[in-house]
């Protein structure tokens, strides 16, 4: 029987005012005849209530079932056997050092490597000299508060330092978009399914002993898959999913986010001009994925809308579309094997929420070989604008009307658009470096004389003795001091690699990595701390833009 609310309470009060006024064979009928007058489960009921063992309560309702006059003495107070921990003292702590972390048990216990059962726990303590059986090993745990515990899924990785600002950064887009009528869709790969009579975690009520016989083992290789790709109207509350029979790649991604738009967007959002798609930051829709950028510029120039997308920040799992549709169509088919891609779409097609949500269903047999290598040079082709907070994360693209120029052969530096190239005023901006031109100059003055003495010093050791040239004649160093300083400024604050850096100051990748081993520690001598940037740049047209001082081409993007 279930326990009514209150009644352990109530006889616990009971027995508590009445007991201790009774001698054992009259606590032991008491307590019997409340657990006759319960019925089914209260000796159970009583036992907790009153504090005994069930088997006291038994023994005291086989008495009052007798017919006869009980047998046996009324002891003593104190009488009767002693709890374990009472007759052993060092029980409990030898238990507890069992069942306690690691670090604080024994580290050679042999049951540190083995499921912790009450069994195996009473047997090891026997082994210790404790004799003791798995009930009073289950009673003890109880008093010092333990309880069976499964594993918490809530440790996302390591935090991005900027991962609050990130997701300020997307909800404040996704509410600009909102307000303006334009759709924000919430996009993610869902698990891969296995089609086939195949077990599907989850219950689900039919008739007694009479459950859906499936394969006894799975076998994913020899398995028919399914792969549904998932798009969440966040502002309609409608879900979009599109299953898919070959591979789970960039292209099937852009495909599905194609067939929602023509079918559905393009009707429910006439006048949109922008699209906001928030995704998570790796899998076939992830940042660093060149065909997923590649396929979506096509897909702006096809629908003529701007398409930015923000990422959530790595180690993260907070996209829409994993609570809000893909946690509905889990319970849905819980319990029932995906026989065919039929049945998977039926059931997607009938999933629904309290809130109103309703899902359409589409098959996509088409074929999307994976493999397929993407060039730098498409990449810097592509019509995209990274925003000044966290460009790899955040980025729009633009439709045909606004796409650039062809790309053209350049001289290193200059930006691809044939303006002018980007000049050593331009690359000590405050917002490349992170600091003041004031402060860049003061710690350039500090560092020259230390930099120039480090490099006549390792000439010396090649050399093995003084110069046998006047100072200032010889080849000149393609940097200069000061400009070996600015690079590895540049280079600490993370937002270009070595070889766009090489392209800026007409050099190579090689020699910035050898200006920034001379450098970096005359830095941490001076106690400097260069902090990383949130921009990421991969061009000069990147830096170029970046620096543009013309708010028009900057404003839809940031």
């Amino acid at each position: 029987m279930g326990r009514p609310e209150g009644i352990e309470a109530a006889l616990a009060a009971k027995f508590e005012a009445l007991l201790p006024h009774l001698d054992e064979r009259q606590r032991r009928l008491a307590i019997g005849a409340e657990a006759r007058s319960l019925g089914h489960g209260g000796i159970r009921l009583v036992a907790a209530a009153a504090g005994v063992r069930e088997g006291t309560v038994s023994r005291g309702v086989a008495e009052l079932e007798s017919g006869q006059d009980p047998l046996g003495r009324v002891r003593r107070a104190g009488g009767g056997r002693k709890k374990a921990t009472e007759v052993d003292p060092g029980l409990r702590p030898a238990l507890l050092a069992l069942v306690e972390p690691d670090e604080r048990g024994d580290p050679m216990s042999p049951l540190r490597w083995t499921t912790k059962s009450t069994r195996k726990l009473a047997a090891e303590l026997t082994r210790q000299g404790h004799r003791v059986c798995a009930d009073t090993v289950a009673g003890l745990l109880r008093e010092e508060g333990f309880s069976l515990q499964a594993n918490a899924k809530t440790i996302e990785g390591s935090q991005h330092p900027d991962r609050d600002a990130q997701f300020r950064y997307l909800n404040e887009q996704a509410r600009d978009h909102r307000d303006a009528g334009d759709p924000v869709i919430s996009v993610d790969t869902k698990k891969k399914e296995l089609i086939g009579d195949y077990k599907n975690a989850g219950h689900e009520w039919r008739p007694a002993r009479q459950p859906v016989k499936v394969n006894t083992h799975d076998f994913p290789g020899q398995a028919e898959k399914a792969i549904p790709y998932g798009i969440y109207d966040m502002a309609a509350n409608t879900g979009w999913v599109t299953i898919g029979t070959d591979h789970d790649t960039a292209a099937f991604a852009v495909a599905s986010i194609r067939r929602w738009w023509q079918a559905v967007g393009r009707h429910d959002y006439s006048r949109a001009r922008q699209l906001l798609i928030t995704a998570d930051g790796g899998g076939s829709n992830g940042y660093r994925t060149r065909g997923w950028k590649t396929h979506l510029a096509d897909l702006a120039a096809e629908t003529g809308l701007e398409i930015t997308v923000c990422h959530l920040p790595p180690g993260t799992s907070r996209n829409k579309i994993e609570h809000r549709l893909f946690s509905h169509i889990t319970m849905n088919w819980r319990g029932r094997p995906l026989t065919s891609h039929e049945v998977m779409l039926q059931a997607i097609a009938a999933t629904t929420s309290r809130t109103g949500l309703t899902v359409h269903a589409e098959l996509d047999n088409a074929e999307y070989p994976t493999g397929i290598r993407i060039g730098d040079e498409t990449i810097a082709a592509l019509p995209i604008t990274r925003h000044r907070f966290h460009g790899d994360w955040n980025y729009t693209f633009h439709p045909a009307d606004h796409q650039p120029p062809p790309h053209l052969p350049r001289q290193r530096g200059r930006p691809a658009d044939g303006s002018r190239p980007l000049t050593l005023h331009d690359l000590q901006h405050p917002e490349l470096t992170g600091m003041p031109r004031k402060q860049l100059s003061d710690l350039t003055d500090i560092l020259i004389p230390a930099l120039e003495e480090h490099r006549e010093q390792v000439r010396h050791a090649a050399r093995g003795g003084p110069r046998r040239v006047a100072p200032g004649t010889g080849r000149k160093p393609t940097l200069t001091p000061a400009d070996q300083i600015l690079v590895t400024i540049l280079y600490l604050r993370k937002h270009s690699l070595q070889e766009l850096l090489g392209q800026l100051f007409n050099t190579t990748a090689m020699t910035i990595s050898r200006a920034v081993k001379d450098v970096r520690p005359l830095l941490e001598a001076n106690a400097v701390c260069i902090p990383a940037s949130t921009a990421r740049f991969r061009t000069p047209d990147d830096v170029a833009r970046f620096l543009d001082p013309d708010e028009t081409k900057i404003k839809p993007t940031c």
